[in-house]
């Protein structure tokens, strides 16, 4: 088994992550922090700190120069970060040491690593948007479609009362169309910039430090943080908490729809994947497990990133270390995520027969609540819940529908009581009101 699922040959289909995977690599990672070092550079030569001539150098340089991440492993390894060996080789690859000299000039490593994740997350969440943006477009259709299609509530995975596949759809829509919402107010308060210097005083970098950040932020589409965030790991957590939460949503839909597609249920078809090696009857519901295993690995990567946010004075390589091995694995496994979800919202079959044939199987005890209802208009509540609770024991001993029994005592009851579309309450409103805002954010 590779040490990652996300870069296996073997597992690739079963756990794609699209364009992100192009984003957690080594050269990706290289990449960007040379844009990081090209902005500084020609934000520093703007205000006279470098020679503006060294500094058109460097920024171009840092358009044109590869480096290999092989050929700076060894002082990564030694240096305990990538920045020094970077820097090291950029400046020999410009082979301008009159320029050279003045790549890097009063930044730090850190602040090169974590405006470089910054592109490289605010690329992260631009897929994300476009992948959610497709969902929910399959999901408003979904239930728009099936406001009015009656099923069964579950609750503790029992028979509650009816609901519509409309409503069940739109319960997870409208918890991704808040996700979807959240991302302004997201990318504006973690996506930054990082220029503090060694101990986050920016005191290598001059008198004129704050306009040299923002520069830097306005040069690379960032935000200004107006300080340090060196150590504040709140950005980072933010944008990783996110991710959780769209990770879980897709979870939850995932484990629903392995119910709903079960043999006793089989209320959803998910395609015609899940072959099994030894028993040709089964059609095993792969992708709705890929998203609660995503789900679970989520919530212990979460965790493991909690350390990450505790750093010791003014940086600390435990702290630090462990955000390198934990977040790119939780970025690649919501990006997985949102791929799988893709996949099944675009291809979801609703046996609406089944769904109404499982309502009526139950005897007419899914109807209890609204008997008890019923019958309160008249008795009061105590009394009406505890002929109800007669009457379905009653149901079940017998075998006798729960409406022939409650009519044969109460002749005056609605008639249309017993009816799933009376029970639905505003499950359809529900659904409409989902697509509704799924298709207005959307245009």
């Amino acid at each position: 088994m590779a040490a990652s699922v996300f870069d296996s040959p073997l597992h690739a289909r079963l756990f794609p992550v699209g364009n992100a995977g192009r984003l957690f690599t080594d050269s990706a990672a290289v990449r960007a922090m040379l844009l990081v070092e090209g902005a500084l550079a020609k934000a520093q030569g703007a205000q006279g700190i470098i020679p503006e001539l060294s500094a058109a150098a460097i920024h171009r340089a840092s358009l044109e120069i590869a480096i290999d991440p092989g050929a700076i492993a060894a002082a990564t390894g030694e240096n305990g970060v990538s920045v020094p060996g970077l820097v090291a080789a950029f400046r020999t690859e410009m082979n301008a040491p009159e320029h050279a000299q003045f790549v890097h000039w009063g930044a730090t490593s850190q602040d090169i690593i974590d405006t470089g994740l910054m592109l490289r997350l605010r690329q992260l969440l631009m897929l994300a948007e476009a992948d959610l943006h497709d969902i929910l477009a399959h999901l408003a259709t979904q239930a728009e479609t099936h406001a009015e299609t009656p099923m069964a509530a579950r609750t503790w995975g029992q028979h509650a009362t009816p609901t519509s596949w409309g409503a069940v759809v739109a319960d997870w829509g409208h918890a991704l169309c808040d996700l979807r919402d959240a991302l302004p107010a997201l990318r504006d308060v973690s996506l930054l910039v990082s220029l503090s210097g060694a101990a986050g005083t920016s005191s290598a970098l001059g008198p004129d430090a704050a306009a040299t950040r923002a520069a830097m932020a306005e040069a690379l589409g960032l935000g200004d943080p107006g300080r340090s965030w060196h150590v504040d790991r709140g950005p980072i957590l933010r944008i990783a908490d996110w991710l959780v939460q769209v990770t879980d949503v897709f979870a939850r839909m995932g484990a629903t729809l392995t119910a709903l597609a079960a043999t006793d249920l089989a209320e959803i078809g998910l395609g015609a994947t899940g072959a099994s090696s030894t028993m040709p009857q089964k059609q095993n519901p792969v992708t709705a497990g890929v998203l609660q295993a995503l789900g679970h690995q989520a919530t212990g990567l979460r965790a493991a990133l909690g350390p990450a946010g505790r750093h010791m004075h003014q940086r600390d390589g435990a702290a630090w270390f462990t955000e390198w091995m934990v977040l790119p694995q939780l970025c690649l496994g919501a990006a997985c995520a949102l791929q799988h979800a893709g996949k099944i919202v675009a291809t979801l079959q609703p046996d609406v027969d089944r769904m109404r044939a499982n309502v009526d199987r139950t005897q007419g005890l899914i109807h209890a609540e609204a008997l008890s209802f019923a019958l309160a208009r008249n008795l009061p509540r105590p009394e009406a819940q505890k002929r109800t609770k007669s009457l379905c024991a009653s149901a079940r001993d017998s075998g006798t529908p729960l409406e022939t029994l409650a009519r044969s005592a109460h002749p005056d009851l609605p008639d249309d009581l017993f009816s799933a579309a009376h029970s639905l309450g505003d499950a359809p409103a529900q659904a409409r009101a989902f697509a509704a805002r799924a298709r207005t954010r959307a245009a």
